[in-house]
């Protein structure tokens, strides 16, 4: 596994844990954010987008494409938000917010978390929040609304998207579990992750590269969900993983 990326381009040191949060000198917020997202183009424009510093008062001090990579640089780096993508290699969103519990409890220093991902699945959304994200946009949001979003979650507010922050109310406000998919119950983490991976059109080595397994693994983990979902191949996997919102 390749080690975690800073800003900079060098590997995590820990040097940047001991700098407080605090405003620039000309009195304006400021805020050290980590990317989180397995696609590194997608970092690279958020990047360029909200980590003008000097425009934006974001810093971007680290980023991260898979879980232990993530954890590795939000512990060393210890930043105010980490903008979290759901779907990671090595476990997904959920895993880096159970490891990160820690420091998201620190009174003194807490580390937030904002989802920023392509779904808006019932799942995905419940599964982050009751992880301990403090709320959770959509990749659609435009680069102002991110930081001010980010700046909002800094201070320990709720963000969500609008189209979303109703269902969020109603999901947590009912004393119902939130509806099950049957169908996707029926897979592991681990296929499910593989299964995501497929959709997104990934060839079998690439999934291998990006989860740490062989290619023979992930043929396995295919012929299962196939099985489990009674499906013949992998551009049927990919339209039911479409029609689900899971890509």
């Amino acid at each position: 596994m390749s080690d975690p990326i800073e800003a900079n381009g060098t590997a995590g040191t820990g040097g940047e844990a001991a700098r407080p949060a605090s405003a620039d000198s000309a009195g304006e917020r400021h805020v050290r954010v980590v990317l989180v997202d397995d696609h590194r183009m997608f970092r690279t424009g958020v990047q360029a987008e909200i980590g003008q510093t000097a425009e934006t008062g974001v810093e971007v001090v680290g980023e991260a494409a898979d879980v232990d990579q993530a954890v590795t640089v939000i512990t060393a780096t210890r930043p105010e938000v980490v903008l979290l993508d759901v779907h990671l290699p090595g476990g997904g969103g959920v895993e880096v917010l159970r490891r990160c519990a820690p420091l998201m409890s620190d009174a003194e220093r807490p580390v937030r978390f904002l989802a920023l991902s392509v779904s808006d699945a019932a799942e995905d959304v419940i599964g982050v929040i009751r992880g301990g994200a403090r709320g959770y946009v959509t990749k659609t949001i435009t680069g102002t609304d991110l930081v001010d979003s980010v700046f909002r979650v800094q201070e320990g507010d709720a963000v969500f998207s609008p189209r979303l922050a109703g269902f969020v109310l109603d999901a947590f406000a009912s004393t119902d579990a939130p509806p099950v998919d049957e169908d996707l119950d029926r897979l592991t983490q681990r296929e499910r992750e593989v299964l995501r991976l497929i959709a997104r059109g990934y060839a079998y080595k690439e999934i291998a590269k990006q989860l740490y397994i062989s290619v023979k693994t992930v043929e396995s983990h295919v012929s299962a969900v196939l099985r489990k979902l009674q499906l013949s191949n992998r551009h049927e996997l990919t339209r039911w993983a479409t029609a689900r919102r899971l890509v």
